[in-house]
């Protein structure tokens, strides 16, 4: 019989494997645990606002993609019900960005995680705060 976190853990691979929007701004999951998960983007010149820094959208979905990660990873279907992120240092093209979502709470309804972004200097560059439902397996 499969282990139960191996099931969940291939289970949230596989869904995020669809997940065509981060596909589409070079966000790659680097790693998946059991209530955690790290990705990584390469920041380019797409991902720049109108100042020249990161765009706020571009870490935040970074995040929301780590945070997707570390809440499906038990085998049920999670869906953000609230995020909030706060932003401390700005990041530049050609960063290395990397989220690191570690789970906080967990039960049969809601689980809470918190992600830090930080850059490949290991700089903090934004926390991230986020709740999600667990829905019901049928």
């Amino acid at each position: 019989m499969p282990d139960e976190t191996q099931t969940g853990l291939e289970t949230a691979k596989a869904l995020l494997s669809k997940d065509a929007f981060a596909k589409h701004n070079g966000i790659e999951l680097v790693e998946i645990g059991a209530g955690t998960a790290k990705a990584a983007m390469t920041v380019g010149a797409k991902h720049l606002n109108g100042v020249g820094i990161v765009h706020g959208a571009a870490i935040f979905s970074l995040a929301d993609f780590a945070f997707a990660a570390a809440s499906n990873s038990h085998g049920v279907v999670a869906v953000a019900i609230n995020a909030n992120i706060s932003f401390v240092k700005a990041a530049t093209e050609g960063t290395q960005l990397t989220a690191e979502a570690k789970e906080q709470s967990i039960n049969r309804k809601l689980a809470t995680y918190a992600i830090d972004v930080t850059d490949d200097g290991g700089e903090l560059i934004a926390t991230f705060q986020g709740m999600v439902y667990r829905k019901r397996n049928s």
